[in-house]
Formats: C-alpha cells, structure tokens, sequence
C-alpha cells in the first residue's frame, strides 16, 4: 500500500479556501437571488441566504460593505450581490461574502425610493423651513446637466428668450449610469467652491425610473441640501418625481419650467418699469401740484398778508401774560420763603448757641455746688471715724494698760517676750519695761503657780 497524505480537518479546510478564493470566476461575482433568514446584527454585520427556485447560498455583508447601501434590505427582496466565494473553516461551510448589493428589477426600486426619502425626511432634508430663497433678479445662473441632452437646449433657449443679459455657467456631467451621481455631486461642489453664480438648475429630460435614478441617490439629495447656492430641480417631466426634487430649494415641472423660474421675463420687466415710471409720474404730477396748492393757501394766510399783527402784537400780548404771571409765582415763593424763614428762626432759637452757653453755665454751677458739700460732708464723716479709731487704738495700747501698774518681762536680747516661768531658768537675766522705763533684773527664785484642777474638773 502506497504512502498517502493525511490532513486535519482544520488543514483540508483552509487548502479548499485558499482554491477557492485564487479561482478568478469567483472572486467578484455578480448573483441575482432573493434574500431569506435575515438578521443585521447589533455589530452591524448583516446575515441572510441568497435563494432561488432550485438552491440556497449562505451569505454575509460586513457593517463596512454595508453602511454606503442605499436601500435596507428586508426578508423577501431581490437583489443584485457582488462579491467572493470563500470557506468559513471552523464549520467547513463556503460563504458569499457580499461587498456590493442593489435591488434587483422596478419594484426593488421603488421599495429603495420610499427608505430613501423617509430616511431623508425624518433628518429634515425635505423640511420647507430650511429652503433657501430662490434670487429674483440673479446675477448669473449655473446649469448642471448633460451637455448633449434636450434639457441644457430647453433651458438656454428659455433663459436667453427671457432674460438674454444675464451668463450662464454650464457644467457639463453624466446624468445616467453608475457615474452619474458622483459626477453630479462634484459639479455642485464645484459651483459652490467657484461661487460665481446666484442659482443653479440641476436636472435632464424625462425617463424610465432606472434612467433618472442618479437623482434619487443618497449622496446627490445630501449635496443639494449643503448647497449654499439655491438650486431649482428641473428632472423629468411634470409627473417624474425624485428624491432630488423633494430636497431642491424649488422644484419645476420640466428643464423649460426651471429655466422660467430662475429668471424673470425681460418684457415683464419692460411693462412693469414702464407701469412704474407711470405710477412715479403721476405720483410727482400730484406731489407737485399739492405744493402749489400749498403755496397759495400759505400766500394767503394772515402771516404774509399783516406779518407785523400775526408776528408782534399776539408774541407782545403772551409776553405781558408771561410777565404778570411770573410776577405773581415769584411773589409768592417769595411770601413762602419768608414764612417758612421765620418757622425755621423760631426753631433754631431754642438751639442757640448762647442761650445753651448760659443753661449749661448754670447746671455747672449747680453741680460744682453740689460736689463741693458732697466733699465737705465727705471730710467731716472721715475726720469722726478718725477721732473714733483713735480713741478705740488708745484705749488698746499696751502703754495705757502699763500706766495702769503693768510691765513687760523681755530676755536679754529683748526680742522674746516672756509669759511663763518655763521660758526662763534661775540665774538669767530679764528686762523689765515699765511704762517710764525699763529695769534689769537677775532671777534668783521662781515659784510656779499651780491651778486649781478639781475646780476645772468640776
């Protein structure tokens, strides 16, 4: 038996993705399908099956593939996916991995027309609040549209027939097919970076939904509405609408409506000087002749005719009035004055500074008067409790009691007063004080006196 290669599951897996996805015919695919078993993932990722009448194909659109869809893809919609064949090694099941997506036939359309213009609506592109004001007499126009079409041929002969004075500034771009949009795009750009026009028409002649489809796409809708220029939509015939219409500034019928709109006829314009100029005639013709009128009525007035009685003797008369009725105000804030003088005299007299020297001279006087016998009292009360304190310190000395036959027994040094025999002993020597002297003496007996206990008992 031959030696034969064995692979992992993990290893089978990733060689047929890597056949796969080196396969030309499935690497950007186109498959036409109807989607089933959808779900858009919170991550963004969409997941569904692509079927037909007779098979299935699993399939997945990555949030970043998905975000620039122009539709939203429900349970049932037929598409157009582009996109590659590859393997999900870890279930061993090939994918469609889809990059691109497009509803596939009208009614696809229509359903990618009605998101679109909700989305738009709920974000108030098509609010009327946030139109701008087409410009009635613009200084030049800007036209974005096919060079070759029956539209831009519409719309120069109207504008030239209406309004021949004013420029026209034509930018050429592709008003059909996948180019379209993004070619109309950067014309609008363009206009507003270059801004050398007051409005722009933006449209082409009519035609079948897939041929006006580059005005119902998203990034178109959003260039118009972040136009600072007003733009006039001019796309199909009357009854064609698209999304381009609901955001333009203004929406005209057809390429010849829009060009009707942009600029005012020159022959209305004619007629309507020509009816201004009337209306300024007769408007100075009645101003003038109101003048005139004026004029006459002033001639005749008494002024001109007796300027010396209108303009003297009634100013000569109001000034006499003036005069007695000054007179008569100043006599009487002068009467005012001088009584509320007199109230205010009457007044400051009790706070006259003399007469207040005078009041308080005497309640000086009073109370230096009062003081004065107030310290008298004072002395004399002091000068008894004196005479009273010294008689009692007298009648306390110990030289009053020594008068009496007393004396005082010192020791030697005369700094200890003796009042018992137990402070002195036989042979010391004590000094007597006597109430006229003091006398030395020499102790040669003592004798102690004994108490009488049962008494003190008792």
């Amino acid at each position: 038996m031959s030696q034969k290669t064995v692979f992992s599951i993990k290893e089978l897996n990733r060689y047929i993705k890597m056949r796969l996805e080196s396969d030309n015919v499935l690497q950007n695919v186109w498959v036409r399908g109807e989607i089933s078993n959808f779900t858009h993932h919170s991550s963004g990722h969409m997941y569904f099956t692509l079927k037909d009448s007779d098979s299935r194909l699993k399939s997945i659109m990555f949030a970043s593939h998905n975000q620039r869809l122009g539709f939203i893809p429900r349970e049932g919609t037929k598409v157009l996916a582009c996109g590659n064949i590859s393997v999900y090694e870890r279930d061993g099941q090939y994918q469609f991995y889809v990059t691109q997506m497009q509803p596939d036939g009208i009614g696809s359309l229509y359903l990618a027309f009605e998101q679109l213009k909700k989305k738009l609506d709920s974000e108030g592109l098509f609010a009327v609040s946030r139109k701008k004001t087409i410009p009635r007499f613009p200084r030049a126009i800007g036209v974005i549209t096919s060079p070759t079409g029956a539209a831009v041929r519409d719309i120069m002969i109207t504008l030239q027939r209406r309004h021949p004075n004013v420029p026209v500034l034509l930018y050429p771009v592709l008003v059909q097919g996948t180019q379209a949009a993004p070619s109309i795009v950067k014309a609008i750009q363009a206009m507003n970076e270059r801004n050398e026009v007051d409005v722009l028409i933006v449209g082409r002649g009519g035609g079948s939904l897939e041929e006006l489809w580059a005005f119902n796409e998203e990034a178109v809708a959003r260039a118009m509405f972040a136009s600072a220029i007003p733009i006039i939509s001019a796309v199909g015939h009357e009854t064609d609408f698209t999304i381009a219409d609901f955001v333009a500034d203004l929406r005209a019928a057809t390429p010849t409506a829009a060009a009707e709109l942009a600029v005012p006829h020159h022959l209305e314009l004619k007629q309507q000087l020509s009816y201004l100029r009337q209306q300024l005639q007769a408007g100075l013709t009645n101003q003038l002749q109101r003048s005139r009128d004026r004029l006459k009525r002033t001639q005749r007035s008494p002024v001109l005719l007796n300027p010396r009685r209108q303009l003297l003797v009634q100013p000569m008369e109001r000034l006499d009035r003036t005069k007695e009725q000054l007179a008569f105000q100043l006599r009487r804030k002068v009467a005012k004055l001088q009584e509320k003088r007199m109230r205010l005299d009457k007044h400051l007299s009790a706070f006259n500074p003399k007469e207040q020297t005078i009041y308080a001279r005497k309640r000086l006087d009073a109370a230096g008067r009062q003081l004065q016998q107030a310290m008298q009292q004072q002395r004399r009360s002091k000068q008894q409790q004196l005479a009273s304190m010294i008689r009692h310190l007298d009648a306390l000395s110990p030289l009053k009691i020594m008068q009496r036959g007393y004396s005082l027994v010192y020791d030697e040094t005369e700094r200890q007063l003796i009042k018992s025999i137990h402070q002195i002993q036989i042979g010391d020597v004590v000094k007597v004080r006597l109430a006229d002297g003091q006398v030395d003496c020499h102790v040669w007996s003592m004798e102690e006196k004994q108490n009488d206990k049962t008494g003190n008992d008792a």
